[in-house]
């Protein structure tokens, strides 16, 4: 796999010319959709999701989990080198903001020790506009 993340240095120079105006919100300026609303908080295709800006992939399904919090969850994203941390003390609050490694897009947030039957006891909280589904192939 080496350095080359599939996306690096596909960075475009007007993010609004290539992401839809609610990708753009939550992407590029750090916004969230509703809960229960995306297209993959509750999704059960197995496959991979990349991000939607430049299309990294990001996490898989098999380490997707039901958290019933409205928003696609994950115990694990698919390698370390793929994500970044910066602590996010927007609203009153300290949190873990997920981006993206390769172009630095808004993913989400990770949250720790809330009880979940997982492996990692983590659960990455991700928008589903910020991602898309490559179904595995049977």
């Amino acid at each position: 796999m080496g350095n080359s993340l599939p996306g690096v240095g596909k960075i475009a120079k007007n993010w609004r010319e290539v992401l839809k105006p609610e990708e753009y919100a939550v992407l590029r300026k750090g916004g969230t959709e509703r809960a229960f609303t995306g297209e993959y908080w509750d999704t059960k295709t197995e496959g991979v999701y990349s991000c939607r800006a430049c299309e990294t992939e990001l996490f898989r399904s098999t380490e997707k989990f039901e958290s019933h919090c409205g928003w696609p969850s994950f115990f694990a994203p698919l390698a370390e080198d793929r994500v970044r941390y910066l602590e996010d003390t927007t609203l009153g609050m300290r949190r873990v903001e997920v981006r993206c490694a390769a172009c630095d897009s808004h993913l989400g947030h990770v949250f720790e020790g809330e009880g979940y039957d997982t492996p990692t006891d983590l659960r990455y909280c991700i928008n589903s506009v910020c991602l898309t589904l490559e179904p595995q192939k049977s």
